[in-house]
C-alpha cells in the first residue's frame, strides 16, 4: 500500500481539525448533550469511517479494505470497553454531567496521542525485527487472559496511583467548575477534575498497550492502523452519551474482547512461525505448515464475536431484570 508523505500529513491535519472543531463547537461550553445530538454525530462519524474504508478498498484493493474494516471493528469494540472504564472513573470521582464532555474529550485526545506514539514504534519494530510478532502474540494472549478474568468493577478513585497523587498534591474536596486547579484560602490546589484526567490518562495508556498489538495482528500497514484508531475514537464522546445506559448492560463485552485478543494473538504467533528467522526455532527457517489466517476470516470472526457478546449480554441483563421484578412481585 503506497501512502505518500503528503497523504500522511493531510490525514493527520484533518484528524486534528475534527478534534479542534469538536472542542470549539461542542465541548468548550459545558452542557449535557441531548440524545438527538449524540445520535446524529455518532451516525455521522460511523458513516464517515465506513465510507473511508470503502475508499481504501476502491483505491488500494479490498485486501487492504478488509484489513481496515477488521481493524476498525476491533478498535471500536476496545474503545467501547474503554468508555465503560471512563464511566467508572467519572462515577468514582462524581464528575458533574455538564463537565463530562470535557473529561471525555481530554481522555480521547490522550488516547489518540498515546496510540499514535505506539503506532510509530510498532511500525519501526515490525519493519526491522520479524521476531517481534512472537512478542506481540504472547502479549495479546496474556492480555486476553487478563481481560477475561480481571475485576472490571474496581474503584479507579482508590487505585495506588490515585492514593499516591492525593498524598503528593493538595486536593480540594469540591469541583471548581471545569478547572483543573483552584486557589483556596490563598493556596493553589488541584481539583478532583485533575485527578479524573490523570486516572483517564492512565487508563488510556493501558488500552493503548492492548489495542496497538491487536491491530498490528490484522495489518502491517501503519496508515491503516492509524486511520482505524482515529475513526474508532472519533464520535466516541457522543457515543458515550448515546449508549450510556447500555454500557452497564454489556456484561459479556470483556469476555468477547478477550476472545478477539486471544484469536489475534494466535494469528500473530502463526504469522511469526510463517516468517520465522529465529535460529532456535526450526533452524531459523520458515515454518511452512503454519497457516496464514486470511483477513476475510478475521473480519467475520471479529464481527461475529462482537455480535454474540452483545446479544448474550442483553439477553442476560433482560433475564436478570425479569427475575428481580418477579422476586419483588412475590414479596
Amino acid at each position: 500500500m503506497q501512502v505518500t508523505f503528503l497523504i500522511w500529513m493531510i490525514t493527520i491535519a484533518v484528524t486534528i481539525a475534527f478534534f479542534v472543531y469538536e472542542f470549539f463547537a461542542h465541548v468548550r461550553t459545558p452542557h449535557e448533550p441531548t440524545i438527538r445530538e449524540s445520535a446524529l454525530w455518532s451516525g455521522f462519524y460511523i458513516g464517515l469511517a465506513l465510507l473511508f474504508g470503502v475508499g481504501i478498498g476502491v483505491v488500494s484493493g479490498w485486501t487492504y479494505g478488509g484489513e481496515y474494516f477488521a481493524g476498525y471493528l476491533t478498535e471500536k469494540a476496545l474503545s467501547i470497553d474503554n468508555l465503560f472504564v471512563f464511566l467508572l472513573v467519572m462515577t468514582a470521582f462524581a464528575v458533574p454531567k455538564i463537565y463530562q464532555q470535557k473529561v471525555l474529550m481530554i481522555g480521547i485526545i490522550i488516547a489518540l496521542v498515546l496510540r499514535g506514539g505506539f503506532i510509530a514504534v510498532g511500525a519501526v519494530l515490525i519493519s526491522n525485527l520479524s521476531w517481534i510478532f512472537y512478542v506481540f502474540g504472547a502479549l495479546l494472549l496474556f492480555l486476553a487472559y487478563r481481560q477475561a478474568f480481571a475485576d472490571h468493577n474496581a474503584n479507579p478513585a482508590d487505585s495506588r496511583l490515585m492514593r499516591f497523587v492525593r498524598r503528593t498534591l493538595p486536593v480540594t474536596e469540591e469541583y471548581h467548575g471545569d478547572r483543573l486547579t483552584a486557589r483556596v484560602d490563598g493556596k493553589r490546589m488541584v481539583t478532583p477534575m485533575l485527578l479524573t484526567v490523570i486516572a483517564i490518562g492512565f487508563v488510556d495508556l493501558i488500552f493503548a498497550v492492548d489495542s496497538i498489538p491487536a491491530i498490528y495482528g490484522l495489518t502491517n500497514e501503519a496508515y491503516i492502523v492509524f486511520t482505524a484508531n482515529a475513526f474508532a475514537l472519533m464520535g466516541l464522546r457522543q457515543l458515550f452519551f448515546l449508549i450510556g445506559g447500555l454500557l452497564q448492560r454489556l456484561v459479556y463485552l470483556p469476555q468477547g474482547l478477550a476472545v478477539i485478543l486471544g484469536f489475534i494473538g494466535v494469528k500473530l504467533v502463526l504469522h511469526a512461525l510463517h516468517v520465522n528467522e529465529l535460529p532456535f526455532v526450526n533452524g531459523g527457517e520458515h515454518v511452512e505448515w503454519a497457516p496464514e489466517i486470511p483477513i476475510w476470516f478475521s473480519l467475520v470472526f471479529i464481527g461475529a464475536t462482537i455480535a454474540v457478546a452483545t446479544v448474550a449480554s442483553l439477553w442476560k441483563t433482560r433475564s436478570d431484570r425479569k427475575r428481580d421484578e418477579a422476586a419483588v412481585t412475590e414479596v
